[in-house]
């Protein structure tokens, strides 16, 4: 037996004798979502989408804490140490929970002894993007002015989603892209509209208010099949880079040790809440998809995850730092 098995064992055990007086009780306060991720993100958007239904199911107010940076270790060792008592719940990503433990050789949090997993909540594809004025109008001319001059090409990335789509683009494409780090993809996208670096790969959510405005242009999307939102901008596939395929996905946690019957009655609130009006809207107008799990279900899907990230890691060459 697992040690995820056993462990949602336990939860089961201790819901089926308590959760009649916790569920009754829960919440008798506000609760706050901590996101690792800027305002504007797509976490940050979605979190505060499922805020919305679960103050109007529960009457009790939902507090968006961002604590954007170290690529999500701020906020979810923020959301590990807290009181284990279902009023701080983690919004969060592949990023903090299946990427980061590939990325850097310490990490300030365990993702999988330090949380009680929650619902998985969604995943989307991202969209490779240049500022509208660049002189590249292709995945083409992106890739022949990175093989004519190595190394004068920049990236922007704010999650670790971001970051390994670009690095699993070079690793693919067989080119040398300087990687600029960000505290989140919307300060990424910001200096790319400046023009500090010449393009990043970015979840559709964040990059999509900029493409229809105007101001930045796609030139392919990250996942295999086109976006219903960008039918003319082809796949990073079909554009030349062959068999390339890059997604990400949002889930939610609460502190370990959160009392079995709290743990459920969050999953029931969020589940709900991501078929809820303002979720819904985010899900359609980013061109990501609502995706639910039960607790032992994420933990198994997050177990899974963070094995393949392992193998793309591995694969687009990226040391841990």
């Amino acid at each position: 037996m697992t040690l995820h098995r056993r462990t949602w064992l336990v939860y089961a055990a201790a819901l089926s004798l308590a959760a009649p007086a916790f569920a009754q009780k829960y919440p008798e306060k506000p609760i706050t979502f901590i996101v690792p991720f800027a305002a504007g993100s797509a976490t940050d958007q979605l979190a505060r989408a499922l805020g919305q239904s679960v103050s109007a199911d529960t009457k009790q107010p939902v507090i968006v804490d961002n604590k954007a940076g170290a690529s999500g270790m701020l906020a979810a060792q923020a959301a590990a140490k807290a009181a284990p008592d279902g009023y701080t719940v983690l919004i969060s990503t592949n990023t903090t929970h299946a990427a980061n433990e590939h990325l850097f050789k310490k990490l300030s949090y365990d993702p999988v002894k330090d949380f009680a997993p929650l619902t998985a909540l969604g995943k989307g594809g991202q969209v490779l993007v240049v500022h509208v004025n660049s002189p590249y109008k292709s995945v083409a001319d992106l890739l022949a002015k990175a093989r004519k001059d190595p190394g004068k090409l920049s990236f922007g990335s704010g999650s670790s989603s971001s970051r390994v789509a670009g690095e699993l683009f070079k690793q693919m494409s067989h080119t040398d892209i300087l990687h600029v780090p960000y505290k989140s993809n919307p300060q990424a996208v910001t200096d790319l509209l400046g023009g500090q670096i010449d393009l990043m790969i970015t979840d559709t959510a964040t990059g999509l208010p900029q493409i229809k405005g105007g101001k930045l242009r796609a030139l392919g999307v990250s996942t295999l099949k086109r976006s219903a939102l960008l039918p003319d901008v082809p796949t990073i596939d079909e554009a030349g880079v062959k068999g390339y395929e890059m997604s990400y996905w949002f889930a939610a946690y609460v502190p370990a040790g959160t009392p079995a019957p709290v743990v459920q009655r969050l999953h029931d609130l969020l589940v709900a809440g991501t078929r809820g009006a303002a979720a819904t809207a985010f899900f359609e107008s980013t061109g990501s998809e609502a995706f639910t799990t039960t607790p032992e279900g994420l933990s198994k899907f997050q177990h899974d995850e963070a094995q393949k990230w392992g193998r793309i890691i591995k694969a687009a060459g990226i040391e841990p730092e």
